[in-house]
Order: structure tokens, then sequence, then C-alpha cells
């Protein structure tokens, strides 16, 4: 069995290097994204009026949206923070409207705005995803590379989230393929825990790759199964996980999406969506505030989601509670509230706390970082033990 091991993840490793070794550079950097991007683009992050300081008050982001709306016909406001942090933007999402003439939505050559809460100017305006290493693009070009390699839709498919997602699948069997050939030898298992540092070149190398990727093996298969959830949750992790464990219901995958050029419009406003969510909230003990709200117009559905200014991205735990109610009437469409629900849900819900070291906050991040460069260390390891017994095999 040990050489069908050895073939297997010899081209296993090949097959998925590349993209392991870009996945996890961008991975070190998106971990600090939010903070690299307001460093790179203060016009996106820092308020002007913050620099005024005259105590004038901040507008909230719903009626902010309005006013977004009010000044472009064009413009729809899909989501939006309902508080700005002290100093701060109120950061927005918007698609086009359907332009009448056309019947087709209008092109706005941005999908992110960064709002003044308290004079309601535009400070700056980016598309979000969009291929280019532009300041303002920079971070989010990385952080779509990282799960797609920017691998254009086809025919509706999105083929590089289906692309990263197997090569996920891939990542998860060699993780056990590589821990079985880690240990040839029982008898002598300290050598596959070593790293011959003084004698340096192809041994050091081997080591690095062998012995490093046993020390972290375990947060290596957490890496590669939350890459798989986060990119084939739908397609095969809650199949999965339905096998063993009951799931709740998920909105979005009950409901068919909609094309860009046929939105669901909503009935209800914001301000209406945003008062069903409060007074849920009440009922349910809640005590943090209605942070943000958004609308997806491809399946008609509302999310509210509940934390504190400055925390919609959830550090800490299991990341937000979210509420979500139909356009149309406003009834519940269903709920997520981490650390509820049966064991699957739960696991479920830690699949990106998980995968992003947010759940552990701060420390979790750095974590991830690391591991983000002892990912694409061992990719290029790999690469080089082949290369090496491949010049090997030919002088023979």
């Amino acid at each position: 069995m040990r050489p069908l091991f050895v073939l297997l993840h010899r081209w296993f490793g090949l097959a998925v290097a590349i993209f392991l070794f870009i996945s996890g550079l961008t991975g070190a950097f998106i971990s600090w994204d939010h903070e690299l991007d307001a460093l790179l683009n203060p016009q996106l992050f820092h308020a002007r009026s913050a620099e005024k300081n005259d105590g004038a008050k901040m507008l909230s982001g719903l009626e902010l949206a309005n006013r977004v709306e009010a000044g472009d016909p064009a413009i729809w406001v899909t989501y939006v923070l309902n508080e700005a942090e002290p100093g701060h933007t109120v950061q927005m999402s918007v698609e086009g409207k359907i332009n009448p003439v056309t019947g087709k939505p209008y092109e706005l050559g941005f999908n992110q705005i960064a709002v003044d809460p308290v004079s309601g100017e535009i400070q700056g305006k980016r598309q979000w995803g969009e291929i280019s290493l532009s300041r303002e693009n920079l971070l989010p070009f990385l952080y779509k590379l990282h799960y797609t390699m920017h691998i254009p839709n086809v025919g509706g498919i999105e083929l590089g989230i289906w692309l990263m997602g197997i090569i996920g699948m891939v990542w998860v069997l060699d993780c056990f393929i590589a821990l079985y050939l880690s240990f040839p030898n029982w008898r002598s298992w300290r050598k596959s825990l070593a790293f011959r540092c003084r004698q340096g070149g192809h041994k050091l190398n081997f080591d690095l790759h062998r012995s490093g990727g046993v020390w972290v093996w375990l947060l290596l298969l957490v890496l590669a199964i939350t890459s798989v959830s986060m990119n084939l949750n739908s397609q095969v992790v809650r199949p999965l996980v339905q096998l063993f464990s009951p799931l709740s219901g998920d909105v979005f995958a009950t409901r068919v999406p909609q094309a860009p050029d046929r939105p669901v419009l909503p009935v209800l406003s914001r301000e209406q969506v945003m008062q069903l969510a409060q007074t849920e909230a009440q009922q349910r003990g809640w005590t943090l505030p209605a942070g943000g709200v958004f609308y997806s117009p491809a399946f008609g559905v509302y999310g509210v989601g509940f934390f504190e200014a400055g925390n919609d991205h959830g550090d800490g735990g299991l990341g937000n509670a979210w509420l979500y109610f139909d356009g149309s009437d406003g009834h519940s469409a269903g709920a997520r509230i981490p650390g509820s629900g049966s064991a699957g849900d739960i696991f479920l819900q830690a699949q990106f706390p998980l995968h992003s070291g947010r759940i552990l906050g701060l420390s979790g991040r750095i974590f991830i970082s690391i591991m983000g460069l002892v990912v694409a260390m061992l990719s290029v390891t790999g690469v080089l033990i082949w290369i090496k017994k491949r010049r090997a095999r030919n002088i023979r």
C-alpha cells in the first residue's frame, strides 16, 4: 500500500501546490484585510467630518441609505451598517436598479461605497472583487483570489468556487495520506518530528515538509475541511452533515435565485424590516443592537444582524446573530443564532470562524496568518522534493 500512497501524495500535491501556495499567502494577508484596507484607503474608512470634531449628530445608516438612493435613482443600497464607529464612515453595498429603457440593471461601475455619517457625503467608491492591484482594489482582489483564483463564471456556474472546493477535498484526503507516509517506521518516530537545521540543504527542506506538516497536521486538516465548507457548503458539506445530524432550514437553500435582470423587488422598506427584527430580538431577550441590514434581490430576503458598531465581522465565538424576513410580507424566514440548534448546525456555524481564526478573536487571526505562511511553505518544499527526486531518477 505504501508505494500507492506515495504515488497519490506526489500527484495530489503537485496538482494542488500552486493553488495552496496562493491561498496560503493570500490567507496570511486577508486575516487583516480590514486593517490593511483602512491603512491603504483612509477615504473609505475614516470620516472627514471627524476631523472637524464639531460634535455634529451622526445620521443612522438607514437614513444615509435613503439619501444615497434619493441622490442617484440608479443606485440600490443592498447592505448598510446601521451605525458607524466614532470617526468612521458607514459602509454600504450597492447594485444598479433596473433601467426601464433597457430592462437591465444600470452599470454603476462600483458596488461598494463609503458615506460620511454626518454630512452624508460619499467619500469613496469601488468595485469589490475587481481584478486590479490599485490601492482601492488590492485587498478585495486578494480576498477573492483566495477562494476563486478569479476564474470567471461560465453559464451561471461559479467555476472558481467549484475548483477551490474540489482542491479542498483533495487536500483533506491528502492530509491523511501524508500523515501515514510521515511515519514509515514507528520505532524511529522521533525523526518525523525533528528538523536537521545544521545540515541544511535537501535534508532540512525534507524535514520542513515532513516534520513541519506533522507538527501542525490537525490545524492543516481543519483548514482543509473548512475550505471545502466555505466553497461547497450546500453542494457537499450540508448533505454530508445531514447524514449524521438534523439541520435547521436554510432560507437560501430553499429558494431559487433569480437572474440579476429579474430581481425580486421588496414590498417592505428597510425601516419596516428593522422594526420587525428589533421586536423579535426583544422577545428573544437579546440586548445587542441591530447593527446592519441587507436585502438579497436574488432571493427576496432581508437579513438583520445584531452586533455592536465595529463588530460586523463577528470577532470572537461563532459570529453574529442574524434574523431573516421575507421581503414581500415580512414573515419570518429563519434565523442564524450562534451556538443554538443541533450538533450539525453548530458544526456549520463554526466553519468560517475556524477558517478565519475569528473564533479566538485577535489571537486566532494571528495564528491563521502564521498557518497561511506554513501552507505556502509546505507547497514549495513539496515541489522542491519532487524536483530533486525527479533529477535523481533521470540520472539513474
